[in-house]
């Protein structure tokens, strides 16, 4: 099996390094998305679909857009900021218009003075008002080059497509939370007008068309969804609670990280260990004053400190995840390759986290022919066959029986661990800190399992997972 799974993702990498452009001359047979996965038994059919392969090359994309390149300029590097945009392309700017109306709706519905602590009702008025407008906002903004696809006669047109990636990208308001599934979903409209060449037509140069989206598209993404869930109190769906990366957001860790990794020149393979010399050091996380100072460049630092925004207490015990990463000693490489890992785990591979999103035409779930074989995993196994309707695992913990793929060898004779990701912590010492971190994180070998080493899609999907999670680095 793993045999297999390495020739794949040689054979990817060689072919594809970007979402491949439609033939927009011709009419295509757009489909409303729909849903697909069910139930847990599900999930392995969505990790060999063409929307999994799709998602995973357009996150590689926009990653290793973000690495800093080697320059023959003054200062031998350049790097990407999020206070330091260049000129953005007429779709992207039409785009950041767009965010900018769907942010200003929040006026129209303020949120309800009754008291609770998570969901406020008024959010349900303003995705009401959203969906109302959501198809005259779309024909205003989104590419010419899109609104002008044909679809095939008595056909779904192209923003019926489109409208549902949208809409899920702010959330649920049946269930009044905001997650990875719901960043997820915007990813996929993002892919959508990439498909159907909104951005370009042209080959991007040196990852210039991806790094646009990221700064110019993306970020204020964020932004606008972050104050949605400071309005309307959004509970985190799908979340692991403290065992968790964060609450709501996955991305801006993985694009983050890249920020800061080694320079590259084009056609380099994205680094997996070391750091930009001008990096803060990843503990600097910890670090308020750090913090706000770097999350006005970086897009890792900027979803720290929405993370204090919202929490209080020792860094190290409302995010124990993201501390333990911050003791990882072989820099921003490594740390981005196991975001990426953790990425392909803990948000693509899990049932609560991906059951909502929907299948059509450009993020197709039709099996992908190429797609190494994925056994049902003890996590898809043990799930309910019929799943309540709101599956916000807020606190939850995930199965001790879960192993992560990419492990490489079982730990035989060991039992499950408190947390699933690291060892056992110790009470904290008097300085306020864990005196020791995951043993992974204080490793200086710097050397990632090599697997998956390419640019062009993500890590292979899990095959069985029969032990308890580790680490992904």
């Amino acid at each position: 099996m793993e045999s297999r799974v390495r020739n794949h993702l040689l054979q990817v990498q060689a072919a594809s390094t970007s979402l491949s452009l439609l033939d927009t001359s011709q009419p295509h047979t757009f489909l409303k998305p729909a849903k697909k996965i069910n139930e847990g038994h599900d999930v392995p059919a969505f990790l060999t679909s063409r929307a999994y392969s799709d998602i995973g090359v357009f996150i590689m994309q926009l990653n290793i857009a973000m690495c800093p390149r080697k320059s023959s300029d003054p200062g031998g590097t350049r790097t990407w900021q999020l206070d330091e945009i260049d000129v953005l392309s007429e779709p992207v700017q039409q785009l950041r218009e767009l965010l900018q109306k769907i942010d200003s709706i929040i006026e129209e519905a303020p949120p309800d003075t009754g008291p609770r602590r998570f969901g406020n009702v008024s959010f349900r008025k303003w995705y009401e008002i959203l969906e109302s407008r959501v198809q005259e906002l779309l024909e205003a903004h989104l590419p010419r080059a899109v609104l002008d696809v044909s679809a095939t006669p008595d056909g779904t047109s192209v923003l019926e497509e489109l409208t549902p990636y949208l809409l899920g990208g702010f959330g649920s308001a049946q269930r009044l939370d905001y997650g990875t599934g719901h960043e997820l979903s915007f990813l996929a409209f993002l892919g959508c007008i990439w498909k159907l060449g909104g951005f370009s037509t042209e080959k991007s140069q040196d990852g210039e068309f991806e790094r646009s989206l990221v700064l110019g598209v993306i970020e204020p993404y964020l932004r606008v969804v972050r104050r949605l869930i400071l309005t309307y109190t959004l509970e985190p769906a799908g979340s692991h609670g403290v065992w968790g990366l964060d609450d709501h957001s996955f991305l801006p860790y993985i694009l983050g990280s890249a920020q800061y990794c080694p320079a590259i020149s084009e056609g380099d393979a994205m680094p997996v260990e070391g750091a930009l010399p001008s990096a803060p050091n990843p503990g600097d996380i910890a670090k308020k004053n750090v913090v706000d100072r770097e999350r006005q460049h970086n897009m890792y630092f900027s979803a720290v400190g929405f993370i204090n925004d919202v929490k209080t207490g020792p860094f190290w015990e409302h995010s124990p995840i993201l501390f333990d990463i911050s003791g990882v000693r072989s820099g921003w490489g490594k740390i981005n390759k196991g975001m990426i890992k953790m990425y392909n785990a803990e948000v693509l591979s899990k049932f609560p986290v991906v059951q909502h999103f929907p299948f059509g035409y450009l993020f197709s779930w039709e099996q992908d022919p190429n797609a190494p074989a994925v056994s049902a995993s003890v996590h898809t196994a043990s799930q309910p066959t019929n799943h309540p309707p709101s599956m916000n695992a807020t606190t939850s913990r995930p199965s001790q029986t879960t192993r992560a793929p990419w492990a490489d060898s079982k730990r035989g004779g060991e039992g499950p661990t408190p947390a699933p990701w690291a060892q056992k912590q110790q009470a904290p010492s008097q300085t306020g800190l864990p005196p020791t971190r995951a043993p992974w994180a204080t490793s200086g070998s710097g050397q990632l399992p090599v697997r998956g080493e390419r640019t062009g899609g993500m890590p292979p999907p899990p095959a069985a997972l029969d032990g308890p999670t580790k680490v992904p680095w």
